[in-house]
């Protein structure tokens, strides 16, 4: 009999960004398969934890019995390994790591240099390390994660069907630009509006999908920064939508744009894909991997004059257009789907993995 996993997550779980709904489909998968996963959403403050979050760590843990195979989202996981280790040596852990907590953006040198620390210490302690891209895979060793550790699982993508503009080529009107990032600086909507400000004589619309709840100060600052630009009446700020909300918002969007400054993947680019959109976005992280170079415009991060040429070349140039939009309908066929994405999860979570020693140290089991 297959034992059961458990699945740790900070918050809730039920969250529309892109970790979240990486874990819930994976969880979906796994459950189709016949697994049993019980989803714990931990109360309290993330990254960086406070009681709250130590003690809801520490009590999820507790209520496992020895040998049970746990796995812990890696914003769960980074801040905590003083929780963690006390269970180390008895249960199987598997951390899961969207993309390292030090590498989100903002951060001061103090605050980088301790999450490097702590979750350098807390990814010791799990026996296997998986990973949502080889972007990731690639940086973990300053972690010093062995690769007889580390799987890559990448996101898949539901089948979707195409997009009003991927079907109508000669669409006439306003662009319709889509852009679908929770409002933190991470994301880079600062530098798409320095980028767009320069393209106000080209007749262009922008939805923007996305959370204004996680960093409610960043996100009225760039409210402001668009009424300044001059950009309020182009740009619709949408807040985040469910699913059916979301479908509808790549529908209708002809470009698909991110200015991030960095993703451990970049799944809304696969899911614009997925719809046959041209994507322009950024290099930043996993995005160099993410976005097939016949399906789009990649440009280097954090620059808006490239940004903005790059939104300029596709907007006046209409043969561009196509060829991007004949690019992205070709990429949508090589896509993994979540059925094949939980395959590989399984066959991380099954691969027979390290095994801790009663000192906390981890020694390779033989393959059998």
């Amino acid at each position: 009999m297959v034992s059961p996993l458990t699945l740790i997550v900070a918050g809730d779980p039920g969250q529309f960004t892109g970790g979240y709904i990486y874990d819930a489909r994976i969880v979906s998968a796994l459950r189709d398969r016949g697994r049993s996963v019980e989803v714990v959403g931990l109360e309290g403050r993330f990254p960086a934890p406070d009681d709250l979050a130590r003690e809801s760590m520490a009590r999820a843990l507790s209520v496992l019995p020895d040998g049970a195979r746990v796995v812990i989202d890696g914003l769960a996981m980074g801040g905590l390994p003083e929780v963690i280790a006390p269970h180390a040596d008895r249960l199987a852990i598997i951390a899961l790591v969207h993309h390292p907590l030090a590498d989100e953006t903002g951060l001061d040198e103090a605050t980088r240099l301790h999450l490097l620390d702590s979750e350098t210490r807390a990814l010791a302690l799990a026996r296997r390390v998986i990973v949502t891209s080889r972007w990731t895979a690639r940086g973990l060793d300053r972690f010093g994660v062995a690769s007889s550790r580390l799987r890559v699982v990448e996101p898949g993508v539901e089948a979707s069907p195409l997009a009003a503009s991927a079907l109508d080529l000669e669409a006439s009107g306003p662009r319709r630009l889509l852009c679908v990032a929770t409002l933190v600086p991470r994301k880079g909507h600062d530098v798409l509006l320095e980028a767009l400000a320069a393209l106000q004589d080209r007749d262009w619309r922008l939805e923007v999908v996305g959370s204004h709840d996680r960093d409610p100060d960043h996100a009225v600052g760039l409210f402001a920064a668009a009424r300044r630009l001059g950009l309020e009446e182009r740009i619709l700020w949408a807040g985040e939508r469910d699913a059916a909300g979301l479908a509808a918002a790549y529908h209708r969007a002809e470009l698909f744009v991110l200015a991030s400054r960095y993703e451990g993947y970049g799944m809304v680019v696969t899911e614009a894909l997925s719809r046959g959109l041209p994507v322009v976005t950024t290099t930043g992280g996993a995005l160099i991997d993410t976005l097939p170079a016949q399906a789009g415009l990649a440009v280097p991060p954090g620059d808006a004059r490239a940004l903005g040429d790059a939104l300029a070349a596709w907007l006046d140039d209409a043969e561009l257009r196509r060829r991007l939009r004949r690019g992205a309908r070709e990429a949508r066929h090589g896509l993994s789907n979540w059925q094949q994405a939980g395959d590989r999860f399984l066959s991380a979570l099954d691969d027979p993995f390290p095994l801790a020693d009663t000192a906390g140290a981890l020694s390779e089991e033989p393959r059998r």
